[in-house]
């Protein structure tokens, strides 16, 4: 099982990367950003939307945060504006950091019961694996952003983990 250590480190390295990835797209055009690339979501900021959609989900299971509007196929045009999602993004990690410091063991240790529309079924698994999956799927679709960046002639830096600032 994971511990509060743990989902603080990588509540801490969620904000990291996306400030790297964004900070590289920052970079780029609206055209580039917006690019269809082949991946999964399309362009890199199809994929940053999702992604914030998908953390705004699973903290809609863990806290009292509001659902996002929307399914996994609306998510892509969620954040449509770069500045919104930028914006959004950057709150929305802050909100992550300060629920990381309250994360109790025994918290960690309870099931939680919830619909997933992905598999149109309810789902129970110990919360310790869902706030895993959540930073684990952080992760995957930020190595896609990662690689659109480079694709596009970015250079975002560094990713890993032992490498984040303290």
């Amino acid at each position: 099982m994971i511990d509060r250590a743990y989902v603080q480190r990588m509540a801490r390295y969620n904000r990291w990367q996306n400030g790297n990835l964004y900070g590289d797209a920052d970079r780029l055009s609206v055209a580039e950003r917006q690019r269809e690339r082949c991946a999964f979501f399309g362009s890199i900021q199809k994929t940053l939307s999702h992604l914030l959609w998908g953390d705004q989900i699973w903290m809609s299971r863990f806290t009292d945060t509001p659902k996002p509007q929307g399914g996994i196929a609306e998510s892509t045009a969620l954040y449509a504006d770069w500045e919104r999602l930028k914006s959004e993004r950057a709150d929305f990690d802050r909100k992550i950091l300060d629920w990381a410091s309250t994360v109790a063991p025994d918290w960690l240790a309870a099931d939680l019961t919830y619909f997933s529309v992905a598999i149109s079924r309810e789902v129970t698994k110990p919360r310790w694996v869902l706030v895993t999956h959540m930073f684990n799927h952080q992760t995957h679709h930020r190595g896609q952003v990662h690689c659109m960046l480079t694709q596009a002639g970015g250079r975002p830096s560094d990713t890993d983990l032992p490498f984040m600032p303290e």
